[in-house]
C-alpha cells in the first residue's frame, strides 16, 4: 500500500485528497476527501482501505513524511490493522513515485480540464475519477494492458483454478 495526499482548488477553496494505492494491483483502495488537510483524513482513508481490503499478513503501508501520517490516531489505525508502517526518507522523491504518478494523472485529467465552481462539484470528480476511470477503466502497462479491477479479477481466477 502506498499512500499520499493532494491539495486541489474549487471556486469555494481547497480540498485536499488522500489516497491508500494497492502496489500490487495499482488500485485506489482507500480515500478520504475534505476541506482540511488532517491526520483524520489520512486516519479515514487508511480505514476504507483496511475495511475494504481485509489484509492479513505481511502488509506494508508506505507514505510520505507528512504530519498526518506521523500522527498518533494514524499510526493507531496501523497497528490495529496489523499494518507495518514505512515512511519516506525526507528528499527522497523516488519513494513516492507510484502515488505521484497517478496524482500527475489526477491533475492532468481532471483537475486541469476546467474550473470546479463548489467543493461539492470537485468532490464528485475526483470520486468519479478514482472509481470508474482510475480503478475501471485506465489500462496500464504495468499490468499486462488491463485496468486493476481486472488484474485482481485474473489474478483471484488464477489462484482458484490452481487451488482446484
Amino acid at each position: 500500500m502506498d499512500s499520499s495526499d493532494r491539495r486541489n482548488a474549487s471556486g469555494e477553496g481547497k480540498v485536499y485528497c488522500c489516497a491508500i494505492k494497492d502496489l500490487f494491483s495499482n488500485r485506489i483502495v482507500g480515500y478520504a476527501i475534505d476541506e482540511r488537510m488532517t491526520a483524520q483524513l489520512a486516519v479515514t482513508a487508511l480505514r476504507t482501505a483496511v475495511a475494504r481490503r481485509q489484509p492479513t499478513g505481511v502488509v506494508v503501508a508506505h507514505s510520505d513524511t507528512g504530519s498526518q501520517f506521523r500522527a498518533r490516531s494514524f499510526r493507531a489505525v496501523l497497528a490495529a490493522a496489523g499494518l507495518q508502517g514505512s515512511m519516506s526518507r525526507v528528499a527522497s522523491a523516488g519513494d513516492n513515485a507510484a502515488t505521484d504518478s497517478r496524482n500527475a494523472l489526477l491533475q492532468k485529467n481532471v483537475l486541469d480540464r476546467r474550473r470546479w465552481a463548489t467543493r461539492d462539484q470537485l468532490h464528485d470528480a475526483i470520486v468519479f475519477w478514482i472509481e470508474r476511470t482510475d480503478n475501471r477503466r485506465r489500462r496500464q502497462r504495468a499490468l499486462g494492458k488491463l485496468t486493476p479491477v481486472e488484474f485482481e479479477l485474473a489474478f483471484t481466477a488464477q489462484n482458484v483454478a490452481l487451488a482446484a
